[in-house]
């Protein structure tokens, strides 16, 4: 199978090449303006597929269609909101030389306008898919999956890159180009426009029993999602979908600017566009890990419901995630499972079970999570379906709504030092002990957890309680003023608890002085095994003490 790829060693174009990389019945046209970057770019690929550089402008699409006789062609380059006078004309190259077409398009009007070319593109017996990426084809395929159980009527979502991932500088002038501008969806039934990049919310990706990923400040985007979306849900009313680039602060100058333009009426801030790609292309820190969420509301039998589903994805595997939907079709292509001929939008081209298929072997994971019920305890509240995969013991100390004791033997490590031991005296850790009697007392109270522990007479408390705002989906204990906030992460046949940020008094304190050390709970045969470790940095070791404990009933 031939294919040529119109910007294809480009940041999607050349990823989806990489993903193709094990199918050696494939012929990669490498196709973009600069012949020279073509020519490196298969220089440097390492895979099975022949690969060739072409120099190519989407002006002789025609021509090079009729010399080269592809069996199928993606259009990677974009950004497509810029494609002029004629945004289809290789659309409708496609239909005239009867080659099936496939593209990246992240612009709504784009992909949502594709459908007028149907008929012609039945007539040639090919078909044209528009939008073949995370937006909107995993979005629509999760949206399905939710709608099996419940009406949907609100939707929004957002994708986080990992500040790794690079952005093309075509994306970069996409998104800068319609910041500020008048952006259609879908409100109280209607449709509607916003400012793009105007609009902001904040949500936690947080994929049960997984790292979550921080806080983010996701900001509306002109993606085909706010278009394509709505006509397939009848009692839907509202859509948003978002974006939440890190860093934060270039975000949220893109905010200002997004508003100042749509205030005062300004020309579009595409000039803007080298700059912001320059810079966020070099402001490369922090967390290696991106993410996406989909959170709908609906009906049930007349009952309200919210169902979120989370997409984490660590290190390098997340930027291929947009690529992914064409890599399946291709496959799917080999396997002679071809889609029917016409012109679409791709929103039914895949399920979520075929991305799953596709995140296998990849560090990328997922998670549906539900309103949980009013009396769900506070650990099965914040881990949702991962808490079932806890060990017996560990479930049974947190699943309780009930006022409980438990008690065992305890192993207690102090720090040494003056400012360790000043910690250690001020919150009421016990002293250093080989075997040390221990009791804890677990008090559900109003909206929290109030835990008292007893090491042979020497007791300190904290409470307990779900996080909300910056902490959602996070367990966040106190100790006095100071409140840590703790993601609960399971692996394997443990819990870990591993702080995420701290403040005093409701102020943040600095991540850098962040109290570190591993901690976990688990089991060894019907006892529940605790192992806590709190060190800080300039300090050290403060405490650390481990034991086992059964219910002292």
């Amino acid at each position: 199978m031939k294919i040529l790829i119109l910007g294809g060693y480009g940041v999607f174009g050349g990823r989806l090449a990489e993903l193709l990389s094990d199918l050696p019945q494939l012929e990669l046209l490498i196709c973009g303006r600069n012949l020279d970057r073509a020519i490196a770019f298969c220089n440097a690929y390492h895979g099975q597929p022949q690969v060739r550089p072409l120099a190519l402008d989407r002006a002789q699409i025609h021509t090079c269609l009729t010399t080269e006789q592809p069996d199928l062609v993606v259009d990677a380059s974009g950004p497509f909101q810029h494609y002029g006078d004629d945004p289809y004309q290789v659309v409708k190259a496609c239909i005239d030389a009867r080659i099936n077409y496939l593209d990246f398009a992240d612009a709504a009007d784009f992909v949502f306008g594709v459908t007028q070319f149907d008929q012609s593109a039945r007539d040639a017996g090919i078909f044209i898919l528009s939008g073949v990426s995370s937006f909107p084809v995993l979005t629509a395929a999760v949206l399905r999956e939710m709608s099996k159980t419940m009406d949907l009527t609100s939707v929004e979502g957002g994708i986080a890159p990992s500040p790794y991932a690079g952005i093309g500088l075509n994306v970069m002038r996409a998104v800068v180009g319609y910041a500020g501008s008048p952006v259609k969806l879908t409100r109280g039934g209607k449709q509607t426009t916003a400012s793009g990049l105007a609009e902001s919310r904040r949500h936690t990706i947080a994929v049960p029993g997984r790292l979550p990923l921080k806080n983010i400040h996701f900001s509306l985007v002109d993606v085909p999602d706010l278009q394509v979306i709505p006509p397939e849900h009848d009692t839907l009313q509202d859509i948003w979908m978002g974006a939440g680039p890190v860093p934060e602060i270039l975000h949220r100058a893109l905010n200002l600017l997004a508003k100042a333009r749509a205030a005062l009426h300004l020309p579009a801030l595409t000039p803007l566009s080298g700059l912001f790609y320059k810079v966020l292309n070099m402001m490369k820190f922090g967390e290696h890990r991106g993410g996406m969420y989909v959170q709908a509301t609906g009906k049930r039998e007349g009952q309200d419901l919210t169902q979120t589903w989370h997409l984490l994805a660590e290190g390098n595997d997340g930027p291929y995630i947009p690529s992914m939907a064409i890599e399946a079709l291709i496959r799917k292509l080999l396997n002679k499972d071809t889609p029917a001929p016409g012109a679409r939008t791709a929103t039914r081209t895949l399920e979520l079970s075929d991305y799953d298929q596709l995140f296998e072997n990849r560090t990328i994971f997922t998670g549906f999570r539900l309103t949980p019920p009013l009396n769900a305890s506070l650990y099965r509240h914040i881990l949702g379906s991962a808490f079932e995969s806890l060990p017996t013991p560990v479930q049974q100390l947190h699943d309780s709504a009930n006022k409980r004791v438990w008690s065992g033997q305890a192993e207690v490590r102090r720090g040494k030092g003056f400012l360790a031991n000043l910690v250690a005296r001020a919150i009421g850790f016990p002293p250093a002990a080989a075997s040390v009697p221990v009791s804890v007392t677990l008090d559900p109270q109003t909206g929290q957890e109030h835990w008292t522990r007893n090491f042979g007479g020497q007791t300190f408390s904290s409470q307990q309680m779900v996080g909300t705002g910056r902490s959602q989906h996070l367990l966040v204990e106190r100790f006095g003023p100071i409140s840590v906030a703790l993601a609960l992460v399971v692996e394997e046949d443990r819990m870990y608890l591993i702080p995420r940020h701290w403040s005093c008094l409701g102020l943040p304190l600095p991540r850098t002085l962040l109290p570190k050390g591993q901690t976990f709970e688990t089991f060894d045969g019907d006892q529940f095994c605790f192992n806590v470790t709190i060190a800080a940095p300039l300090i050290g070791l403060i405490v650390a003490y481990k034991g086992t404990l059964q219910p002292a009933d």
